[in-house]
């Protein structure tokens, strides 16, 4: 620990703010804290379907109810990453487009494996959420999963 730092300041220190830490491990802790917090993303996912489904379906319909619940999880993503991407990456405008490559290849393996193998939901249901002419939006989550570390990067610049 540097000198003159202990407890809050200390830790807020990461390894990437010390020049002998390799490039290779700095972007491991990034990926891994990315991961962190995409499983969080992927948490209040979950429970936005549950919310969807228990709440906003009976009252709204199935098409309404899933355009309230899509643009809900964007905005969770959002809020979400400009809370998180000052302790994922201490480089955030540079690595803002990898996390958001990243949790996006997450969402959409999670969606798939997942929710096929795991919720045991059919294929034709999972593929019909990714059909527009049908009035589903969830494109709309994946766009957001990718730009929002980007645009929270952005936005801590002028913070």
């Amino acid at each position: 620990m540097p000198p003159g730092l202990s407890g809050r300041a200390a830790a807020g220190i990461t390894l990437a703010a010390h020049a002998s830490v390799p490039t290779s491990r700095r972007r491991l802790l990034m990926a891994g804290r990315a991961i962190v917090v995409w499983a969080g993303i992927a948490v209040l996912a979950i429970a936005n379907g549950a919310f969807r489904d228990a709440v906003l379906l009976p009252r709204l319909g199935e098409t309404a109810a899933r355009s309230i619940s899509t643009l809900l999880l964007a905005a969770a993503i959002l809020v979400v990453a400009a809370m998180t991407i000052g302790w994922i990456s201490t480089r955030p405008q540079l690595d803002a487009w990898r996390i958001g490559a990243l949790w996006l290849a997450l969402t959409v393996a999670f969606e798939f494996l997942a929710g096929h193998y795991l919720f045991r939901v059919p294929w034709h249901r999972i593929l019909a959420d990714y059909n527009i002419l049908n009035g589903r939006i969830w494109i709309v989550v994946l766009i957001v999963t990718l730009l929002a570390p980007v645009a929270a990067a952005f936005r801590g610049r002028f913070s």
